[in-house]
């Protein structure tokens, strides 16, 4: 698509945007409920897809995509007139008579850039903050998962409202024309380099971003934890969808002292997940294209196999792979991994585990399991992450009313749940005054009567 008919898409949504047809209730419910009805009528069509780009089994579709999408859904239309209420605040004497409100307003046109790595989810999800807000959006499916990326594209053009929501497929051709035109707000979600490029064009039309990177999210093992359901846990973050999750375990830092044993554990888990042979496991997903299984089969060599290693790139199929003795300079430690490998590096105390993560770029999530209240405030405390999860994996993703979001080099700003809402829409101050009442006293003549007033008063 060229830039003239990026120009006009963005032109004709503004319309849209700028008759107001989107911001009553009632619009922004139906197309939820349209989209809704969407996931549900094209089920297969997407799970078929996400098999196709990713060798994704149909229970991780529905539990980590479609599943997600609708209950998702059917918490912003709980919850949606509510939300939209203004919401007074106090207001000093100096204003009285008089009262005070937020506005929710939208903010506009919205681009969505999404991932290839849960593709229906990631354009769907914020898609969804944007609706609810009242406003026109693109979503910009990842060429990646090309098949996905149909499936959105055709649904979208079938249930939703055209003239205010619309689907841009292709790839880096068609996401820099996107980037040339003006929008109100920028929600990308990838990797950091794509994300500065995102960044750049926004700033030449002042455009708000939310930026959703990832990053090496460290996973902390602490003495006293119950190691095998450790190791179940962190075996199932990492591993679901082959690892390329943006907020799974990227590494493990474990006390010494228990290494082997949590290191035997995670093995006995991977075998009970997907078998002695997990390539020919219907539950274990594969690599989404050549060039991301060649880059992550480089990093096979940064440590000592403990379980796994085994490649096909016919298949794209890599292993779940566990390393152990692994310098913290390695390939495997220094870029984000986002594949199954999973480094074990061995700690002598909390405290070294704290002063590791600290020394490198703020990661999208940190995981700690460990029973002590006093070890779990310390790492909450002391350490930067997106989001802190204790005892488990990926599972603070499913509370709609914790945001979703980086920090420093894993992201700008956040949504999921309300916090969606809140990031697609403009807190417009209201200040209501009476004409019945006109005091005097910020009017000149000024004098010390009435400043001391004034004082007073503010």
């Amino acid at each position: 698509m060229s830039d003239i008919d990026m120009s006009g898409i963005v032109s004709q949504l503004r319309s849209t945007f700028d008759s107001g047809r989107t911001r009553p209730a009632s619009w922004r419910l139906e197309q939820l409920h349209r989209l809704k009805k969407m996931t549900t009528d094209l089920e297969d069509e997407i799970f078929d897809a996400l098999r196709e780009d990713l060798g994704k089994p149909a229970f991780e579709s529905w539990v980590a995509e479609t599943g997600f999408v609708s209950s998702e859904i059917y918490c912003f239309t709980k919850r949606l007139q509510r939300w939209m209420k203004p919401k007074k605040v106090r207001t000093p004497l100096a204003n009285l008579p008089g009262s005070s409100f937020i506005h929710k307003e939208p903010l506009g046109v919205v681009l969505i850039i999404a991932p290839w790595n849960y593709p229906f989810l990631l354009a769907v999800f914020p898609l969804i903050g944007a609706i609810a807000a009242g406003n026109c959006a693109i979503v910009k499916p990842s060429e990646i998962s090309s098949k996905t990326s149909a499936v959105i594209a055709r649904g979208i053009q079938v249930y939703l409202d055209n003239d205010a929501i619309r689907v841009v497929e292709g790839g880096v051709p068609e996401a820099t024309a996107l980037l040339k035109e003006r929008f109100d707000h920028i929600l990308y979600t990838g990797g950091g380099i794509v994300g500065r490029i995102v960044m750049e064009a926004a700033s030449r039309h002042l455009t708000p971003v939310t930026l959703e990177l990832g990053g090496k999210s460290p996973c902390i093992v602490d003495r006293g934890a119950n190691l095998k359901v450790t190791a179940r846990r962190i075996a199932w973050g990492k591993f679901v969808n082959a690892g390329q999750t943006c907020i799974a375990p990227d590494y493990v830092l474990a006390l010494k002292e228990i290494e082997e044993e949590l290191l035997g554990y995670m093995k006995s888990a991977v075998s009970e997940f997907y078998g002695v042979d997990p390539k020919s496991s219907p539950d274990y997903a594969r690599i989404i294209n050549d060039l991301h299984f060649e880059r992550l089969a480089d990093l096979l060599d940064s440590g000592d196999i403990f379980t796994g290693g085994e490649t096909d790139r016919t298949e794209r199929y890599i292993a779940p792979t566990i390393l152990r003795n692994v310098s913290p300079d390695s390939p495997v430690m220094v870029e984000e991994i986002f594949g199954p490998i999973l480094p074990v590096l061995t700690i002598s105390d909390i405290d070294e585990a704290i002063s590791f993560i600290n020394a490198r770029p703020r990661p999208l999530a940190l995981y700690l399991f460990s029973n002590d209240r006093s070890t779990q405030r310390k790492i909450t405390e002391r350490t930067s992450s997106g989001s802190v999860c204790l005892n488990d994996a990926l599972m603070q993703l499913f509370v709609p009313e914790l945001p979703f979001g980086g920090v420093g080099a894993s992201g700008i700003g956040a949504y999921t749940g309300r916090t969606s809402f809140e990031t697609f829409s403009h807190h417009k101050s209201v200040l209501r005054r009476s004409l019945r009442f006109d005091a005097p006293l910020r009017y000149p003549p000024y004098n010390d009567f009435k400043l001391k007033w004034l004082k007073r008063l503010m």
